[in-house]
């Protein structure tokens, strides 16, 4: 067998944005760390005036599921690294970074399948996002399930969907604001139980089940909340 060609190492790719992402999630800390998992997490996939033509989304709407690729633009000048700490493991072993979903890549690209819920002449709706707010789309392709979806697959140390039998309840003062907002904001509730299910608090936190106060930003919300051994109690939301 010949030996390959390859081009010469450190050759750059020039890519642009087709789109941009509203998103709930206004801040890396407790965006879920897999697409699907939060079902009430609803975005808007925005397109650039190149791509913003209704012709590029024709026949889209026969689809359920998209795939979306994406920037890690929030991460990427941190650089990486051949070695990371999956959070599924609690932080505390290191696989290489091939072997895991860590947003620290060589390429900072990811790879999130989202439903489809609307189709606009310019625009997506989604849901089950696990996109920061205004992420860079690099493509779009439909989720077709006859291939996408294998029964017999392994998935390593992340063989199963997580279960951390968090509980959510939440105090007079913040069950008014989502009486206030039920309107503008109708999914906010579940959003932020679904969220706080998946105990965003960093691994090594949740091995040595710190309790404390802790804070996220959802849409313009600043939300704030205790744990207290498996229950999430909302403090307030402001």
């Amino acid at each position: 067998m010949s030996n390959p060609t390859f081009p010469a190492p450190g050759e750059t790719l020039s890519l642009s944005p087709i789109a941009y992402v509203e998103s709930p999630y206004r801040q890396k800390f407790a965006i879920p760390r897999q697409p699907g998992l939060v079902k009430s997490a609803r975005g808007v996939i925005h397109f650039t005036e190149a791509y913003a033509h209704p012709d590029c989304l024709r026949g889209i709407e026969d689809f359920s599921h998209l795939w979306l690729t994406f920037m890690f633009h929030e991460t990427a000048a941190q650089g990486w690294k051949p070695l990371v700490r999956p959070p599924r493991l609690g932080g505390n072993q290191r696989k290489g970074v091939f072997a895991t979903r860590s947003t620290f890549r060589p390429n900072p690209i990811g790879l999130s399948v989202v439903e489809l819920l609307e189709v606009g002449d310019t625009t997506l709706v989604v849901a089950g996002l696990d996109l920061l707010h205004g992420t860079p789309i690099l493509d779009i392709k439909p989720y077709l399930p006859y291939s996408d979806s294998i029964a017999d697959a392994r998935g390593g140390y992340a063989d199963a969907r997580p279960n951390t039998g968090m509980q959510v309840q939440f105090s007079a003062a913040a069950e008014a604001v989502l009486a206030q907002h039920t309107e503008q904001y109708p999914q906010l509730r579940a959003l932020i139980t679904e969220v706080l299910q998946q105990d965003p608090r960093p691994g090594y936190q949740r091995e040595q089940n710190w309790q404390k106060e802790y804070g996220m930003h959802l849409y313009d919300f600043n939300i704030k909340w205790r744990v207290e051994d498996n229950l999430n109690q909302v403090i307030s939301i402001s």
